[in-house]
């Protein structure tokens, strides 16, 4: 893909399912981790980004390296949560990804996420491969909320 004036903030639904929560009712801290995870595969394949094609076509693959979480308010059993993903300003073998889930209007949960590019077979950073660099929407420019 090469549209890069697509929307910049991708949002997924999810569902808060009683292995989420922890003995208070409430989500599991943890488990927003996962949730940014499923938007941001999400995000990545609404770009034509699969990322385990492109691990067998380049050898590369994406790696967490940071996250910083901020929580606000929690989420509970049932609810349906609104997980954003939107790329932020990055380099050239990594991406910073701001992340949000909110109920409704609430947010209940923020921060980013750091991926870098590596090679699979050594781990050691590489530079992103040009189709990805292509598919990425622009980042917004000045602060990401």
């Amino acid at each position: 893909m090469t549209d890069r004036t697509r929307p910049a903030t991708f949002t997924w639904p999810v569902r808060v399912y009683w292995e989420d929560t922890d003995a208070g009712g409430i989500v599991f801290y943890a488990n927003y981790l996962k949730f940014f995870e499923r938007a941001r595969t999400e995000w990545l394949r609404g770009l034509g980004i699969d990322q385990g094609a492109l691990r067998a076509q380049t050898g590369g693959m994406f790696v967490v390296t940071a996250a910083d979480i901020r929580y606000h308010r929690p989420a509970r059993l049932d609810d349906v949560l609104a997980v954003s993903a939107e790329l932020a300003p990055s380099g050239r073998a990594s991406l910073t990804i701001a992340q949000a889930a909110r109920l409704g209007t609430q947010l209940l949960c923020d921060g980013t996420v750091h991926i870098a590019w590596v090679d699979a077979a050594t781990l050691r950073p590489a530079r992103l491969p040009d189709a990805v660099r292509r598919a990425l929407p622009e980042p917004p420019r000045g602060n990401t909320p």
